[in-house]
């Protein structure tokens, strides 16, 4: 979490699309799309690891019987197809793909359907946490947008084909100077990118140049003793050719970058039944709107479940002495506000939609809300009863 101190560094970093783990999440954020799309109630806990033209799926599922072993495997492979992988040593279409994917546990689904005298269950025990801060427009921290818009740049001019000689797997990494609490400049800048094997390592510093610079805000760049471009020299190999790449291994990056607390449990590969993942997602919308009212200028909001229990535990709220009004009945207003069952929690966002392939990469929160329901945990329209509960 960042720091009460007025003036002190922090640093965030995220990883490309095609970084090992972010190919896995995608791989099995697609498998969660695949089933709700046939059937929106369907039960999905999928893990992904991919190594060198290898991919292994394994986990629980209760959905359609329509949706065969084939057709996840046509789902894997176009998920790394939609990424760009086709290197010798990671292929979309040639890799080997095995599923180990069985029926979900009966001891489980007893504790998570709904019942005659029983509202639907949560799908696991657990802690989720949701937070907001005014240091970026998207109410994020400054650190971990940062982070993700560079590589997300570079990530959309690669697909125009603008960016021939860099490849899929990328990292970033951001530290900032922050004066009396608030960022001012980046202070170091890290970025690695897997490339062609002729490519002078001069010339990709200055490919990646301008998209650091598009990220930044004007005169947050750093010394250019302390812009690193492929630090090692090389990065060629890249991807689940270089390392192997496992599902649910970049939560902080998926998050707030460690500026707030994190569960533990990771999201992709889980459809909403899974607090792990809406509860996340709960807990960010209710901190985003108490910022965007204009309660605080942070806000910080645990969750707590057990498996099979309707109702959360426990509802934590703090805004850290950032408070502009009287927050100490902040949780009861709150409570008010939404319902925080799983089933409520499902039906305000909307989350039994095939939308989780694109949370794969580039982070979960800060993202625009659209149409189509993607997102939907962004919005602000809890804002104008937020004001009227406390009159602003």
């Amino acid at each position: 979490m960042i720091s009460n101190q007025k003036n002190f560094s922090f640093t965030s970093e995220s990883v490309g699309e095609g970084h090992p783990d972010k190919v896995c999440d995608r791989i099995s954020d697609s498998i969660v799309d695949l089933f709700l799309k046939e059937d929106p109630h369907s039960r999905v806990a999928v893990e992904t690891l991919a190594t060198t033209n290898r991919i292994v799926l394994a986990g629980e599922i209760r959905g359609p019987a329509t949706i065969t072993p084939k057709e996840m495997e046509a789902a894997a492979r176009e998920a790394v197809r939609e990424i760009g992988y086709a290197q010798k040593g990671f292929h979309w279409q040639w890799a080997d793909v095995q599923i180990y994917i069985h029926a979900q546990s009966s001891d489980i689904a007893m504790g998570v359907d709904a019942g005659d005298n029983k509202d639907e269950g949560a799908g696991d025990q657990g802690i989720m946490f949701g937070f907001a801060c005014n240091e970026t427009l998207q109410l994020m921290p400054a650190p971990i947008m940062l982070s993700h818009n560079i590589l997300r740049f570079m990530s959309e001019d690669r697909h125009a084909g603008k960016l021939p000689l860099l490849g899929q797997d990328a990292k970033s990494q951001v530290t900032l100077e922050y004066v009396d609490g608030k960022p001012v400049r980046a202070s170091r800048i890290v970025v690695s990118t897997q490339h062609d094997e002729k490519a002078d390592q001069a010339a990709i510093r200055e490919m990646v140049r301008p998209y650091v610079m598009k990220a930044l805000p004007e005169g947050w760049m750093c010394d250019e003793d302390f812009f690193y471009v492929n630090p090692t020299g090389r990065f060629v190999i890249g991807g689940p050719d270089g390392d192997t790449g496992l599902t649910g291994r970049k939560i902080i990056v998926d998050t707030y970058g460690g500026s707030a607390p994190h569960g533990g449990g990771a999201f992709s590969g889980k459809d909403p039944t899974k607090v792990d993942r809406s509860a996340a997602y709960m807990a960010r919308y209710m901190a985003k709107n108490v910022v965007a009212a204009g309660i605080a200028d942070r806000c910080t909001i645990e969750l707590a479940y057990a498996i099979g229990v309707s109702e959360p535990l426990a509802v934590y709220a703090t805004t850290d002495g950032t408070n502009h009004v009287d927050d100490s009945n902040l949780v009861d207003v709150l409570r008010d506000c939404v319902k925080l069952t799983p089933r409520a929690i499902r039906e305000r966002l909307g989350l039994n939609r095939p939308i989780y392939k694109k949370t794969s990469s580039f982070g979960h929160f800060g993202r625009d809300p659209e149409d189509d329901g993607h997102f939907s945990w962004e919005r602000l329209d809890l804002v104008a009863e937020l004001k009227r509960a406390y009159n602003l």
